[in-house]
């Protein structure tokens, strides 16, 4: 893998359609870290995360990254490997195609579905599904991962396998993920930030201690949780 840059925002100013999500933006991703994105639906996430993809205008995105959305958006008609290899066949380049695919059965491996790789998506379960998203994800091997909201259509038990799957095959990347739920930020990100108003501002770190991924249970990580919950509840 090759070394996670650190990533910066220095003055943006992030448009979708007519409104001004975020106005004088100056933020920083640490790299090798994962940041953990909270904030009320509405206050510009996901704006934020496409923005830093290099989906939006004006964006100023110079690193490679890797885009993983809510839902798993695998193709119907090529099999679970072709779609964790869909990347490289997009970008017609045959010996990096060849070269990938080792690496894509090794993930496919290591979230599970080793033995699934020929079969279509609508074989899968949700959470299976989830799990050749990450790995297509992963199979891009940049540095810079993006995630906004991955596993939010998950039972309760999935949601934590996933949490602390993703958390170990991303360990020294660059990951900048967006949820709603502050038990996962706070289980993900080595550090949160809190996303409020309109344009939004963000507030201070967050620092939960430990090691990610957290313990759900931990009373620290719960009472984490809840001072969260109630600033979130706090903004109109």
């Amino acid at each position: 893998m090759v070394a996670s840059p650190s990533l910066s925002v220095r003055d943006a100013r992030i448009v979708f359609g007519d409104r001004v999500v975020a106005r004088d933006l100056t933020l920083d991703f640490p790299g090798g870290r994962t940041t953990c994105l909270l904030g009320r639906s509405g206050v510009g996430k996901t704006s934020l995360l496409r923005w830093l993809a290099g989906l939006l205008p004006g964006a100023g995105r110079a690193q490679p990254t890797a885009y993983m959305a809510q839902r798993d958006l695998l193709l119907p008609w090529l099999t679970i490997l072709d779609n964790v290899l869909l990347g490289f066949r997009l970008r017609g380049d045959a010996a990096a195609l060849e070269a990938a695919v080792p690496r894509a059965r090794r993930l496919l491996a290591d979230v599970g579905l080793g033995d699934r790789s020929g079969d279509l998506p609508e074989t899968l379960s949700a959470g299976m599904r989830q799990r050749a998203a990450l790995a297509r994800t992963l199979c891009e091997d940049r540095p810079i991962v993006l995630m906004d909201e991955p596993f939010a259509h998950l039972d309760a038990v999935t949601r934590l396998e996933l949490q602390d799957l993703a958390a170990r095959l991303l360990a020294g990347r660059t990951v900048v993920l967006v949820t709603h739920d502050p038990l996962e930020a706070l289980r993900m990100g080595h550090q949160v930030r809190v996303l409020s108003g309109s344009p939004f501002a963000v507030g201070p770190v967050i620092e939960p201690p430990g090691a990610v991924p957290r313990d759900a249970a931990d009373p620290v990580l719960l009472g984490l949780q809840g001072r969260l919950i109630a600033e979130l509840r706090s903004v109109p």
